[in-house]
């Protein structure tokens, strides 16, 4: 087999430059979507499975990917025509998906449209990030692997941060606000740039990367051409039985990272709000259960009217000195909002309920429709709910549109709910939340961004550590038990900035778990096999995070609530730490083998 010589510095560039504006595409995409689906009316509360969609996509199209690049020989090369492919349909879907709420379709229909976006993009997305990592195998010797894959890793988390920060640099020059379910401009043109840059760095691995013809590959691979001159044969089910141990050792260690990294993204911003920021919780009302049988949707109408919306009760107006007034917009005092939008809000800290709980004292002055109104006795709530009368039969909608023409709801997906017998067959299901519509919780969600930005600037800095490690598995162990205890950490820490620090712990095992998996296994691959492994190995990073997303809500259950009543979400990141300490502990099973010494033994 005829050795393949070392490559000068901006040659490893050159073969992953490209990667820098896959990775704003990906780092857009994991920041940002889950605010369009919201902006666009999906419930916050189904969001979890809508992220299901990616690395599902992932399982099925990277090692198809990988197989099918083995087998490819044109004149656009061996890995870079899925490249461009991939790239081409990325770059289109960013242009639509940030516009899913402006096309003039319903709710459903707009998340519906976002979904198949969502699912075209992350395909695209792993289509043109896959042959960045075979290209790698292709061109790089053993010697040169680590370096590649840290030059790799560095360009990966350089575009990370470009993605994160580019809508909060945005709102610098554009509004960072839109009319109802329109996502603001600083979103859209972070899309609409991220898209020009990916064009370019993919104009760019094109015109600097030219693929070496199937003969001279095979020299450097120890491929028999008299064999089968356009690659290997067998299926990849065959290919994943004789697969190097390392191939299965290296995956344990990934099963845990990548479920670890799903905890941060899916929990983070809840964390942070909860342990910096103090955010403060909220009584959601899930729905109503009438004569035993509980039934939970995201609206419930009486009549045309909602009597629960979007987890709220339905404000029908305010008892005053015994009489009911309906007004729009309700503050007790100067400046504590009582109900707005038609929806009891708090009495300052408590949810005001249905039941007629007093919310201000005889002689507090109450502002009705901007009319000041001083109080004889106490001042109630009064929901749509309270004022069912038995006998009425409520109506369960999925999703409720408001036709701008009437100003009316319009149904889609209802049932019909049994009839109200008396009062006390009816009562309300709640659940406790961190309230996303305080400042507490914004705030946090703003810093979250700043805190992922730090992490993959950290991962940039330690990637470029990484290359000076002798030995992989030294460097990849220490990297991944410094993330555990920054995730662990977090639990422990009450102060935004401090947060930085455990975030730059937990950007040195990104760093790692973006590079060394790939530099222990194309160290033990050779032959024209490379790409079916590579596309079978990313299974290991995909299954991983159905299997966490599938568990995490049920994993979640097991913690106590906070101390507002909210779900404990920092657990989930501690948990995170104990799944990268498995991981740290599993790397020392890994056995290096090399390519060259398996081609040896099997010959």
């Amino acid at each position: 087999m005829k050795e393949q010589p070392n490559l000068s510095f901006w040659k490893l560039w050159n073969l992953s430059f490209g990667f820098f504006g896959v990775q704003i595409a990906y780092a857009l995409q994991s920041s940002q979507v889950s605010r369009i689906f919201s902006t666009i009316g999906a419930d916050p509360h189904d969001l979890s499975y809508f992220w299901i969609l990616p690395p599902l996509m992932g399982l099925i199209v990277q090692p198809i990917v990988g197989s099918a690049s083995d087998r490819t020989w044109n004149r656009l090369g061996r890995r870079l025509p899925y490249l461009l492919i991939g790239a081409a349909v990325a770059i289109v879907v960013m242009c639509f998906l940030p516009n899913a709420g402006s096309l003039g379709l319903g709710i459903s229909q707009a998340i519906m449209f976002g979904l198949v976006m969502l699912m075209l993009l992350d395909t695209s997305i792993n289509m043109a990030m896959q042959p960045f990592k075979m290209l790698v195998g292709d061109f790089v010797n053993e010697k040169q692997k680590g370096l590649a894959y840290s030059i790799q890793s560095f360009l990966c988390n350089a575009g990370s941060v470009v993605g994160y920060v580019a809508p909060f640099v945005l709102a610098m020059f554009l509004s960072n606000t839109a009319p109802a379910g329109e996502v603001p401009p600083t979103v859209t043109w972070a899309f609409y740039i991220g898209s020009g840059i990916l064009a370019i760095c993919v104009a760019y691995t094109f015109a600097k990367v030219k693929e070496m013809p199937p003969h001279e590959y095979a020299e450097f691979h120890n491929i028999d051409e008299s064999r089968d001159a356009k690659g290997p044969k067998g299926n990849m089910f065959r290919l994943l039985v004789k697969a190097p141990k390392v191939f299965w050792t290296v995956g344990i260690v990934q099963f845990f990272c990548w479920a670890a990294f799903l905890y941060m993204w899916t929990y983070s911003t809840d964390a942070v709000a909860l342990q910096a920021f103090d955010a403060p919780s909220v009584q959601e009302v899930t729905g109503v259960t009438i004569n035993g049988q509980r039934y939970d949707d995201k609206y419930i109408f009486d009549g045309e009217h909602p009597v629960i919306e979007n987890g709220r009760l339905a404000l029908a107006g305010i008892s005053v000195n015994g009489d009911l007034v309906q007004p729009s917009t309700v503050m007790l005092g100067a400046d504590t909002l009582i109900a707005g939008g038609k929806a009891v809000i708090a009495d300052g800290a408590d949810l005001l309920t249905p039941d007629g709980a007093a919310f201000a004292p005889a002689g507090a002055t109450l502002v009705i429709d901007d009319v000041p109104v001083v109080l004889g006795s106490d001042a109630v709530a009064v929901s749509r709910l309270s004022l069912v009368a038995p006998g009425t039969t409520l109506t369960l909608a999925h999703i409720a549109n408001i036709n701008s023409n009437t100003g009316k709801y319009e149904l889609e997906q209802t049932s019909t709910l049994p009839a109200v017998s008396s009062r006390k067959d009816i009562t309300l299901n709640y659940k406790t939340v961190l309230n996303p519509a305080t400042a507490e919780y914004q705030n946090a969600g703003d810093w979250n961004g700043n805190l992922f930005a730090i992490q993959a600037i950290a991962a940039v800095l330690w990637a470029v550590v990484l290359g000076f490690f002798r030995r992989c598995k030294p460097a990849y162990s220490l990297s991944l038990l410094l993330g555990a205890v920054g995730f662990i950490s977090v639990y422990f820490i009450h102060d935004q900035y401090m947060l930085a620090v455990s975030y730059s712990l937990m950007g040195c095992a990104w760093a790692a778990i973006l590079s060394m998996p790939f530099t222990i296994l194309t160290n033990a691959l050779s032959g024209g096999n490379i790409g079916t492994y590579l596309g079978l190995f990313n299974c290991t990073i995909t299954i991983p995070q159905i299997v966490a997303a599938l568990c995490g809500g049920a994993i979640l259950h097991c913690f106590p609530p906070a101390a507002n009543g909210a779900p404990l979400t920092v657990g989930m990141l501690v948990v995170a730490g104990v799944l990268l300490l498995i991981a740290s502990a599993c790397v020392w099973i890994i056995k290096e083998t090399y390519g060259s010494q398996t081609a040896a033994a099997n010959s």
